[in-house]
């Protein structure tokens, strides 16, 4: 078993303290970072500027309240931004308003994602308000691999 250990006291039960790389194996300054300060300032605005059925569904999502998944808001993932994405499953949930029907800009961000190896679920902002349970259980279903990807 591996612990991080912040101070100078011995590891718990025989554990080992991780060190940081020596700055030659961190790898450069012109590394492109996906946690970018650019990218970090744009995921932060827009987790504020969530809509009703946004924030109706991270009620369900954030702290593992969903079947003790771990879900974050408003992940990059290369130029996009999920609205949730679980990691662990490599899974992410997108929510979309009456803008989005048919959209050939949402098509081509879930061909990225999946590139990325996760498997993109959409739901409609009114559906979230409506049959929330419902959504939740659909995800649960995807989380647990009990729901076939088209």
């Amino acid at each position: 078993m591996v612990s991080q250990n912040g101070g100078s006291s011995p590891p718990r039960s025989g554990g080992e303290v991780a060190r940081a790389k020596p700055e030659t194996e961190r790898g450069t300054p012109d590394t492109p970072s996906r946690r970018s300060p650019e990218k970090i300032a744009r995921a932060r605005a827009l987790r504020h500027g969530d809509n009703q059925s946004e924030a109706t569904l991270w009620n369900e999502l954030k702290a593992k309240r969903l079947g003790g998944y771990k879900f974050v808001r408003q992940m990059p993932i290369g130029p996009y931004f999920a609205d949730f994405a679980c990691r662990g499953e490599k899974l992410v949930v997108e929510l979309d308003g009456s803008q989005h029907a048919e959209n050939s800009y949402d098509r081509r961000r879930d061909e990225f994602m999946r590139g990325e190896g996760f498997s993109v679920l959409r739901f409609w902002n009114v559906d979230v308000l409506k049959n929330r349970t419902s959504i939740c259980e659909t995800i649960l279903a995807a989380l647990d691999g009990r729901l076939a990807e088209d």
